[in-house]
């Protein structure tokens, strides 16, 4: 018999209910649990549709579809453009981020000895654009900073007296917080450094992702804006169009940014012209109450792998749909191990999670999306432990 003296193990809260219609809007794998919807997004049904649609149209009439391509791609980009609250002339179709950083890079009018600001948090290949064109300075953001205030100043505390510019996450990858936030871009911008704000995370996941008023912002679209792999976009202010040029010369160069950068002749522009249905769903669905889910799954899952003896949840910035812990010591320290680790989950447990590696312990991400469950989490929860050191 239970001793009436001995208090009830506290009750483990339910996650959300499923989102209404959510699972059925993917062709994912039913056997497989997707946990990992920021790493590359997932394309809904009717966005796949409209580019099935959009491909037979060039495959029936190429002359056609090419010689119009331009001009709907600028429609594309405007009905984008709503959605994000930009400036449809600011704005052009990219493939994915790195390019983003790369363009934006080149539109920079570097000195010698100029030198650009990143994080230990950085994307490595945005990163690694930075290093090709000026000297890098990297600050050092310990993951348990407890708010932005604190990110913030951490920030600015790393600058010197030859940083041109500084290169943000909007959304970190890893560690899933705010960097780039409109007051540290603000204080950047009043001590004259450009700045250039890697929002691979922001379009679909935050309500108005260019609230910044970064110098240049690109992000991808294809992750929580459902459309298509291989879109995203690159906002540019007014003083610096200019200068952006196509990274290989266009036969739009004459118009300029941005219908310049778009132009890249045979190309697969079927992602980018039916990227705006992603959004448009998005809001079909009410991106408020998306967004809601999307923050208490990850929430949900968060919490329980904090249950797990050495996992350490990360101080997060409230309504992101991605939660990260930190590993116990000695797990996925390096990249190595972080990508076999992650492997052997998704083997063994069928299950899709990031595992990031970080000096003295890795890290975990978890990310919700409206196809998720909350037993997928669970499941995640239970078994995780045998993976670890």
């Amino acid at each position: 018999m239970t001793d009436p003296t001995t208090p009830a193990a506290p009750l483990r809260p339910a996650g959300p209910a499923v989102f209404p219609g959510g699972p059925g809007l993917f062709r994912l794998d039913p056997e497989i649990a997707h946990l990992n919807h920021g790493s590359f997004g997932a394309v809904p049904i009717p966005v796949q549709e409209a580019q099935a649609a959009l491909r037979e149209e060039a495959h029936a009439d190429p002359d056609a579809f090419f010689i119009a391509a331009a001009d709907r791609i600028a429609g594309a980009r405007a009905r984008i453009a709503r959605h994000l609250g930009a400036d449809p002339d600011g704005v052009a179709f990219i493939a994915n981020a790195t390019e983003g950083a790369n363009l934006a890079l080149d539109a920079v009018p570097f000195a010698d000895g100029d030198e650009i600001l990143v994080t230990d948090h950085g994307y490595g290949t945005v990163v690694a654009a930075a290093a090709r064109r000026a000297r890098v300075t990297t600050v050092a953001l310990d993951p348990n900073l407890p708010d932005e205030d604190a990110v913030r100043e951490t920030v600015l505390a790393g600058l010197t007296p030859r940083t041109k510019v500084a290169l943000l996450d909007h959304i970190s990858s890893p560690t899933a917080r705010l960097i780039a936030s409109p007051r540290l871009l603000a204080d950047l911008a009043a001590r004259g450094v450009t700045t250039v704000v890697d929002g691979a995370h922001a379009p679909g996941m935050i309500a108005d992702p260019l609230a910044g008023g970064a110098d240049f912002w690109f992000g991808n679209l294809h992750k929580w804006g459902y459309a298509p792999s291989g879109s995203a976009v690159l906002a540019v202010a007014p003083g610096h169009r200019s200068r952006v040029r196509a990274l290989v010369p266009s036969w739009e160069d004459a118009d300029g940014f941005p219908r310049s950068v778009e132009n890249r002749a045979t190309a697969d522009y079927t992602g980018w012209l039916a990227a705006p249905e992603g959004l448009d769903l998005l809001d079909r669905l009410d991106a408020a109450k998306v967004r809601a889910h999307n923050s208490a799954l990850a929430a949900h899952g968060a919490a329980l792998l904090a249950e797990i003896p050495g996992l350490t949840p990360l101080p997060y910035t409230e309504g992101l749909a991605m939660r990260s812990l930190r590993l116990p010591p000695g797990t996925a320290e390096t990249h190595e191990d972080a990508c076999a680790l992650r492997e052997r989950i998704a083997a063994d447990l069928g299950i899709r999670v990031l595992i990031w590696a970080w000096p003295g312990g890795g890290g975990i991400r978890v990310c919700g999306q409206v196809y998720n469950r909350p037993e997928e989490y669970e499941r995640l929860a239970a078994e995780l432990p045998a993976f670890l050191n």
